[in-house]
């Protein structure tokens, strides 16, 4: 079965690396493309200044972009990716699912809304089906699903492993990548030789998103997890990868060895962009490091050092493709699981 698939803001940066994604995707067709007013109308190689490091595909360069708006896009499509700004998002995407388009989303507005699934496929995947409250309460045929922040996306996989010894705070401080603040995000002059020690809203994102994506759904509502998450949020000069630095407080003692062992044994789920480890456990304490391990199983995976014991619990740091498992590769998983379970 192919599923016909639009990208809303298909010429930014996370639009671009979708389409390095979709394009070879065995069950997914790249049918349309949005973008703003000035780019509609315009092939889109002509559109884009392509800066993902593979070129543009050839059945791709020719597609003529549309503007971002329901009205304009090709209604035989089956999934939309968005990967919009969020304020544009929050406006737009509202619209094409009440015009019965399923959404997959990687734009950070409505993450938090009670009916909407936030999802990572291999730590709550049963919260997709938030997807037939929201529809009860809003009246839409289509559905709206959301992918975490990039840098929330790479903890919460080990807080979710670290939760059987009774997870009850972290504390986080983030070393993210430039890529994470899109091509003209941060100037060569704010970020050479510095950090830059504020994200804005970056740190909020972490300690709410971490909450709800470890939360119990009973079928009718979501229950946030009562974890204490303490973010300090950092922009250093690295292109792709945000590595993070966890402190995390445990009810039981976890001998580090054990909470190695809970990091290997974490779930994975059938899904073709899935990894067959999501957790990669480094002995070496030199690693995981961003130039070496942000492509670990494809960029999808997620790495951690070596566990240490602190007074209270565990230390360790963790590491993901922030533009790959933390966004556009974040976002195909989910519409992968989305097949999957029938929400077409």
């Amino acid at each position: 079965m192919s599923v016909r698939v639009g990208i809303l803001g298909a010429t930014g940066a996370v639009g671009q690396r979708l389409i390095q994604l979709l394009d070879p995707h065995p069950q997914f067709e790249i049918a349309a493309l949005t973008a703003s007013e000035s780019s509609a109308g315009r092939s889109y190689s002509d559109a884009a200044k392509w800066r993902v490091n593979t070129p543009i595909p050839a059945d791709v360069a020719d597609i003529t972009v549309s503007a971002t708006d329901p009205d304009e896009v090709d209604n035989d499509v089956d999934l939309i990716f968005s990967s919009l700004p969020s304020s544009v998002g929050e406006q737009v995407e509202p619209e094409f699912v009440e015009d019965g388009y399923v959404v997959s989303s990687n734009s950070s507005n409505s993450r938090l809304a009670e009916d909407v699934p936030l999802v990572i496929p291999e730590v709550n995947h049963d919260h997709l089906d938030l997807i037939e409250v929201q529809r009860d309460e809003r009246g839409w045929d289509g559905a709206l699903i959301k992918n975490p922040n990039c840098s929330t996306i790479t903890m919460v996989p080990t807080l979710a492993q670290l939760d059987q010894f009774g997870l009850e705070r972290a504390y986080v401080s983030t070393l993210q990548a430039v890529s994470g603040a899109g091509y003209d995000g941060v100037t060569s002059m704010e970020i050479i030789d510095n950090v830059l020690p504020h994200i804005g809203g970056e740190e909020e994102k972490m300690e709410t998103e971490s909450r709800k994506l470890l939360g119990e759904f009973d079928g009718a509502e979501l229950s946030w997890h009562d974890v204490d998450v303490t973010a300090s949020c950092n922009r250093v000069a690295t292109l792709d990868g945000h590595l993070e630095n966890v402190f995390a407080s445990l009810r039981e003692d976890a001998a580090p060895e054990d909470v190695e062992a809970a990091f290997r044994d974490a779930p994975t789920i059938d899904l073709h962009s899935a990894p067959d480890e999501l957790i990669k456990v480094f002995e070496d304490p030199s690693r995981p490091q961003p130039r070496l391990d942000r492509n670990v199983a494809g960029g999808q995976g997620v790495a951690t050092g070596p566990v240490q014991e602190t007074s209270d619990g565990v230390q360790y740091d963790c590491l993901a493709h922030n533009t790959i498992r933390g966004a556009a590769g974040a976002s195909v998983l989910n519409g992968e699981l989305l097949v999957e379970e029938g929400y077409l």
